[in-house]
């Protein structure tokens, strides 16, 4: 069944960001974006996203026939649009009138007006103005021919400690512990430094010059955090949807944003949007892993919703203004990475921004425009080119993955990692080491889907946990189940550390019954420094190299795949397999160099059966499925010309036959339909 988010759209949606509202003093500019848009091939424009102060100049005063003459013009041209809330960014009048609304930084101090999402999330008045405009909105602009979706206000971030923020703190955690502070006490482990509580009162936020010392504390304040911004979201949703209640809606996340839970999120979106800005040609690392990253990045969102396609919401076609460094894309380097997010699951290609504009904080941010204001340039040229892709491959909208490999990946989880203090300072990396697992299988031509661990585990062969550290209620038994059914589990050290509070378990780790699964206790966890050196020795002779992270098992009823080659460890258990029931589980005791992780990963592929392919250094691979039918996307992702074996068929992207070899330049895609 297809499965297109917007139906009355031919195609892909390719566009972006608008600001007609910068440019109403230029009507003649307002003219000639419509006839620069058709020649891009641009059929869909976000409107309104901050453009509050234009609706709204004073107070209760509201002017709407600026855009509806705008929307009307764009429709006729055949090109949609997709309505922003304003939230993201306030008019100077309310901010004046009602500065309760703007947000108190962590050492209580109230900010000033100005910058974006510098709005406190519980304040009454500021919910009240929102919800007053977002109304008006739908019922202007809800049932026009040309609109798509509603976009909720504008990459969600930031926190308040304000007294209201506080006050529905204490609010959160009292219903938390079901009014019981003595459970509270307990699960926080308060005792240690007197640092107990009588009454719901005492609980404060973890101010900067306050208390940040109790994990409990600090896990439940991001969690608040994450619950509060979604309410408000969940307010704009509401009043959206008051006039048009049939309105699809979406707000666009920010790659692996640390501030928002957004697996919680997502629940209530109807399509996963989200934007991607990568560091290319940066110093550190090639083209070909910061793609890498992006395609872990693509596969996070596609995953939160796998019955229908994302959207890329926001990319540039050539630079940002915000990088520590900001480089330009290399020719081709723009259409590779465009393909890529439709390759992972994207119906839409869009852009921040059409136009440039003149002053502020983002002129000199990319755009398909520039100041010079024509249509041929290199990048409006690689925005037409883009075009031109997206409608030989059209047939592929509404396509799905069908992945047979899952990654775990979980905010509850990263939090606390981040915020126990133990390891190293330096090299926890929870992140790196997820993304980098990613990569490891994509250059084996397996994609993976990237999980919440709430996420059924049943439908995928292969399920990896990496540092597992914190168990949610319910988890153990869920992957014992998983692998009981038949699936293989692979965890490596630091799971199953703290419960769902971060409490530590007793009776060793992995705990909450883990132990039984895995059939090894961690008795102790090593911390390396960079000059350290260790490895896993397998029975066939060859070593994994160790680094950063080691821990030293207690062997159960587990049996033994590589041991430590170093330290007093040595031969102790390093890498372990039990059979439980059906399936198998996997405990990797300690991180394992990259350079080395292919090999084992390897292995695990083929005892599942699941096909690899022989790709060229700098390639990807990624299926989309439309009933049976099979898009596959071969991308180069490198400046090298590459040669891929074992390949028949048509390559809709330039038309060409081919038959036992594909020769792909750089930054080249061949998309094939078998």
């Amino acid at each position: 069944m297809v499965k297109k988010l917007f139906p009355q759209v031919d195609g892909f949606v390719h566009g972006g960001d608008y600001n007609p509202e910068q440019w109403l003093d230029r009507p003649d500019i307002l003219e000639e974006d419509v006839r620069m848009m058709k020649k891009a091939g641009v059929n869909c424009v976000t409107l309104g996203v901050f453009s509050w102060a234009v609706y709204e100049p004073e107070e209760g005063q509201f002017t709407f026939d600026w855009l509806e003459e705008i929307v009307d013009r764009l429709y006729e041209n055949g090109i949609y649009f997709i309505l922003a809330t304003p939230s993201g960014a306030r008019p100077a009048w309310l901010d004046e009138k009602y500065p309760e609304a703007m947000r108190v930084s962590d050492r209580g101090v109230r900010n000033h007006h100005g910058v974006r999402h510098n709005h406190c999330m519980t304040s009454p008045i500021y919910r009240e103005k929102v919800a007053i405009l977002d109304r008006k909105l739908s019922e202007k602009f809800g049932h026009h021919p040309g609109f798509l979706m509603f976009h909720i206000s504008n990459e969600f971030g930031g926190e308040c400690y304000c007294d209201a923020c506080a006050e529905k703190f204490r609010g959160f955690v009292k219903e938390m512990f079901h009014g019981d502070v003595r459970a509270l006490n307990h699960a926080w482990w308060t005792t240690f430094w007197s640092h107990c509580y009588q009454s719901f009162d005492q609980v404060e936020p973890p101010y900067a010059n306050g208390e940040r010392s109790v994990m409990g504390l600090n896990l439940a304040w991001r969690r608040f955090t994450s619950a509060n911004t979604i309410d408000f979201m969940k307010a704009e949703i509401n009043a959206v949807r008051e006039a048009t209640p049939e309105a699809m809606v979406t707000t666009n996340f920010m790659w692996l944003f640390g501030g928002l839970d957004y697996h919680e999120m997502a629940k209530e979106l109807d399509v996963i949007s989200w934007d991607s800005y990568p560091r290319f040609g940066n110093d550190s690392e090639s083209f070909a892993e910061t793609m890498g990253d992006t395609a872990f990045e693509h596969s996070l969102m596609r995953s939160m919703k796998k019955d229908r396609p994302f959207m890329l919401m926001e990319s540039t076609p050539s630079l940002v203004n915000w990088h520590d460094y900001n480089k330009l894309k290399r020719p081709g380097m723009h259409r590779i990475s465009c393909l890529q997010a439709v390759a992972c699951g994207s119906d839409t290609v869009q852009y921040f921004q059409w136009r440039k504009g003149r002053g502020a904080f983002e002129q000199y941010h990319g755009a398909v425009i520039d100041h010079l204001g024509t249509d041929d340039t290199r990048v409006f040229r690689e925005v037409r080119e883009v075009s031109d892709d997206l409608e030989k491959i059209k047939g592929a909208l509404g396509s799905l993955p069908k992945n047979r490999v899952a990654i775990l990946f979980d905010w509850d989880n990263r939090w606390a990692i981040n915020d126990m203090m133990g390891l190293s300072k330096h090299t926890k990396n929870y992140e790196t080491t997820c993304v980098n697992l990613y990569k490891d299988l994509l250059s084996l031509g397996v994609d993976a889907d990237v999980i919440p661990v709430t996420e059924d585990l049943g439908v995928y062969d292969l399920v990896f946990a990496p540092m597992l550290y914190l168990l949610k209620p319910g988890m153990a038994d869920r992957l014992k189940a998983y692998v009981s059914q038949g699936g293989r589990l692979v965890a490596t050290y630091l799971t199953g550390y703290v419960d769902e509070q971060t409490l530590c378990y007793l009776g060793g780790f992995p705990g909450d019954g883990l132990s039984e699964l895995f059939g090894v206790i961690s008795e102790e966890i090593d911390t390396l420094y960079p000059k350290d050196r260790n490895g896993m020795r397998f029975a066939d002779g060859s070593v994994w190299e160790v680094q950063d992270y080691a821990e030293i098992l207690r062997l159960q009823d587990a049996k033994v795949l590589a041991s430590y080659t170093g330290d007093f460890y040595k031969d102790q258990p390093a890498l372990t397999v039990k059979d439980y029931g059906k399936g198998k589980a996997y405990y990797v005791a300690a991180r394992g160099s990259r350079a080395q992780q292919t090999i084992y990963l390897k292995k695990l592929l083929a005892a599942c059966q699941i096909p690899m392919q022989e790709l060229p250094d700098g390639v990807e691979y990624h299926e989309r499925y439309l009933g049976d039918t099979c898009y596959a996307f071969y991308l180069n992702v490198s400046d090298q010309e590459v040669f891929i074996p074992h390949i028949e068929g048509e390559n809709l992207i330039n038309g060409s036959s081919i038959y036992g070899t594909m020769r792909l330049a750089p930054f080249e895609a061949g998309v094939l339909c078998k």
